[in-house]
């Protein structure tokens, strides 16, 4: 197989955890002392496999996400972050990011991530409210998750925050709050999540009194009214130069390797897009009109939008995307974007867009 020299950024899961907070549907297992050196083997195993499959492909960024990557010694994150120097062509600019959870490193330890090769820290903080991180199911404080961006910002590193909003009996207020808070840390880049209740999860199974759809709508508004920081995809804010070009690549329909456990991707071997399944090595051809649809789900989601190459505008609804204006828009760099107004309601587009 040949993958015709395309670029493919690597993902690695990393599905541990101190414990499993209440709102999480995600794979990870709460494991305190998990066996890292079998872990490492099946994750460089891994690499080795897809660089076989890829020949020395060039590699733009590298995420380590989880379950909480920051609890791997950094030792293990040398061993797989050198095995894929050694097998594929990481650019020298590569963007690395590691996810953590405050309260799992220490300035120490972080310090030591950077000089391996992290040079882009994502942190869970989810709220600087002590008792929303206790209903949340967190295991820091709000004092943590100021200390770490603290340390990170002093290595010289990019950082990120994430934060949760719509809690139960939470009002556009809150929200303004949170706005506040993150403008007044300095963050270049942040993700701003809804609550939303999954099933199998600690708060799938309570009654919460979660906020109506129009009051999470305004939180949503409130938002790019109040923070500093511009959006860019429907979660994630940033400043200019600071986007996350990782996950900027997925959005666009780049091409990617899932490594770990449940870890998703999008290979392209001989011309053909691949997704892959369960265990990161097996996959499955996708049909051009598959990977188009694709493109147009995660394409929407920017602020740039999709662009109208001919497989896509064989699966659009070209006609409806003409009929509503005030919810998307056609740019003249031959792309189809969603306005402000069309961002609120973005799923019930969608199934009006795609054929």
């Amino acid at each position: 197989m040949s993958n015709m020299n395309k670029p493919h950024n690597i993902y690695i899961h990393v599905p541990f955890c101190m414990s499993k907070c209440n709102y999480c549907a995600f794979f990870s297992s709460a494991c305190a002392n998990p066996d890292w050196d079998k872990y490492a083997t099946k994750i460089t195993s891994e690499v080795s496999y897809w660089s076989k499959k890829l020949g020395k492909t060039s590699v733009p960024t590298i995420f380590f996400g989880g379950g909480t990557p920051s609890l791997m010694p950094t030792k293990v994150f040398e061993r797989i972050l050198t095995e894929i120097y050694s097998c594929f062509d990481v650019q020298p600019d590569a963007e690395i990011t590691l996810e953590s959870n405050p309260g799992t490193i220490d300035s120490q330890k972080l310090a030591d991530f950077c000089t391996i090769g992290v040079n882009r820290l994502s942190i869970g903080v989810q709220s600087l409210n002590d008792d929303k991180l206790r209903f949340l199911g967190r295991k820091h404080t709000a004092s943590d998750a100021l200390n770490l961006i603290h340390n990170a910002t002093k290595q010289n590193i990019r950082v990120s925050g994430d934060f949760i909003y719509g809690l139960p009996d939470e009002t556009t207020h809150d929200v303004i709050n949170i706005c506040k808070q993150i403008n007044s840390i300095g963050l270049q880049h942040c993700s701003l999540y809804e609550l939303t209740i999954e099933e199998n999860t600690p708060f799938g199974k309570m009654k919460l009194c979660m906020p109506d759809n129009q009051t999470m709508a305004d939180m949503y508004v409130a938002i790019q009214e109040n923070l500093k920081l511009s959006r860019y995809e429907v979660s994630n804010y940033a400043a200019p130069g600071q986007y996350c070009r990782h996950n900027q690549n997925i959005w666009d329909g780049g091409a990617y390797i899932g490594i770990g456990p449940t870890a998703a991707g999008r290979i392209f071997l001989d011309n053909t897009w691949y997704e892959q399944i369960g265990d990161g090595v097996r996959f499955a051809a996708l049909s051009d009109d598959e990977r188009a649809v694709e493109k147009i789900l995660t394409g929407l989601r920017t602020v740039h939008g999709v662009e109208l190459t001919d497989d896509v505008k064989k699966v659009m609804n070209l006609p409806f995307a003409k009929s509503v204006p005030d919810m998307l828009r056609f740019t003249e760099q031959n792309r189809l974007t969603v306005t402000d107004q069309g961002i609120l309601v973005l799923d019930d587009i969608v199934t009006k867009l795609v054929k």
